[in-house]
């Protein structure tokens, strides 16, 4: 076992964050997950310092993220069984809440939806930059479209 591997575990709710933005099937969640873990480990030789891992994990993440979403959508769209039931609704309006915020963000293109969960991260707009290799004037416009198209769509259901 790697001697960081105990830090990655460590990195696993911002992980879990991270594929639950990019994959609705809980299925597809915990291979998306294996994908990542499995990506970490092969990459961890090159981490040059231990108080980058989070970045650095994240990064892998979101990497595979967008890759699985681009797969996903050359793929003929099938429908689960659990998708075809009704959605139970959460007794808590706070956990509803947290439901549509997250469907909302599924919904964002690919550029827009990086920026914002890593965002929800608490990544200011300069360590964005670094992870997506984009500038800090571009992390602003994508977070700005980002938070506009979410509130058009919370517009549009009330």
């Amino acid at each position: 076992m790697h001697a960081l591997w105990p830090e990655v575990e460590r990195c696993l709710p911002h992980l879990w964050r991270t594929v639950r933005g990019y994959e609705a099937n809980p299925a597809l969640q915990e291979e998306l997950m294996q994908e990542v873990l499995l990506a970490i480990w092969r990459s961890l030789e090159r981490l040059r310092t231990q108080d980058s891992l989070l970045p650095f994990v994240l990064r892998i993440a979101h990497n595979l993220g967008a890759s699985h979403v681009r797969d996903a959508a050359r793929l003929p769209r099938r429908l689960s069984l659990e998708e075809a039931a009704p959605e139970e609704a959460a007794a808590d309006p706070a956990e509803e809440e947290r439901r549509w915020l997250l469907a909302a963000v599924r919904r964002l293109p690919l550029p827009l939806r990086q920026v914002l969960l890593l965002q929800l991260e608490g990544f200011d707009y300069r360590e964005i930059a670094g992870m997506l290799g984009i500038s800090v004037d571009n992390v602003g416009v994508r977070a700005h479209r980002a938070r506009r198209q979410l509130q058009e769509m919370s517009d549009g259901c009330g």
